[in-house]
């Protein structure tokens, strides 16, 4: 479970291991029950920006320790493992169950609903804890959803980093690409095009 720091990181690309920040659709990002609303994406960020939290974090309401995170990917991706930097003094969150490729879902369905993976979490201020996954269950996904439902005793629950490690299959990224070749007019049959459909001759 532990990430073993047996090199120099100066001399490593420790941020390699974490590659799929770049993949995160971070302003699609969202949480329930956040005290601040957005303050979930600031939980985001580059793999050795992960202890710079300069006062930001995401934070449950006070009383109700309890969040859910969906995150989605801009291309499907396979997710290794997970980490977790939370809140000192019993904010950390003390367990957590993940949701594949299913959107909207809320408190009561998070509660209701089988999740395809969970774990019994530790506080991990250092950010040198990652927890695995049942790896043959995280292929092609679009898109997580972390429920957070208890912590270590406090009022509310803070987190202030969560990474993904895996890899992404670029798959939506080559359909996005395509469709947007294939709308794009080329200016050799612009004129054929637009009096066709009524419609492209607006495109730049």
């Amino acid at each position: 479970m532990a990430c073993l720091h047996d090199h120099s990181c100066e001399d490593h690309d420790c941020s390699s291991d974490w590659s799929l920040y770049k993949h995160i659709d971070l302003p699609k990002v969202s949480a329930l029950n956040e005290a601040v609303p957005g303050s979930v994406k600031s939980v985001f960020k580059a793999w050795e920006q992960r202890l710079n939290s300069s006062g930001e974090h995401l934070e449950s309401n006070d009383g109700d320790p309890e969040l859910l995170v969906f995150i989605p990917f801009t291309s499907d991706v396979k997710i290794k493992s997970i980490a977790i930097i939370g809140g000192a003094d019993g904010t950390s969150p003390s367990k957590m169950r993940a949701f594949i490729n299913r959107d909207g879902i809320d408190f009561s369905d998070a509660q209701s609903m089988q999740a395809v993976q969970e774990w019994e979490l530790v506080e991990n201020f250092q950010g040198v804890l990652e927890f695995q996954t049942r790896y043959s269950k995280f292929q092609s996904v679009a898109s997580i959803t972390l429920h957070f439902p208890e912590n270590f005793g406090a009022d509310s629950t803070k987190i202030h980093y969560i990474g993904f490690k895996g890899e992404a299959t670029q798959l939506k990224r080559d359909v996005v690409a395509t469709i947007v070749y294939e709308i794009t007019p080329n200016p050799s049959d612009h004129k054929t095009r637009a009096e066709g459909s009524g419609g492209l001759s607006h495109v730049e």
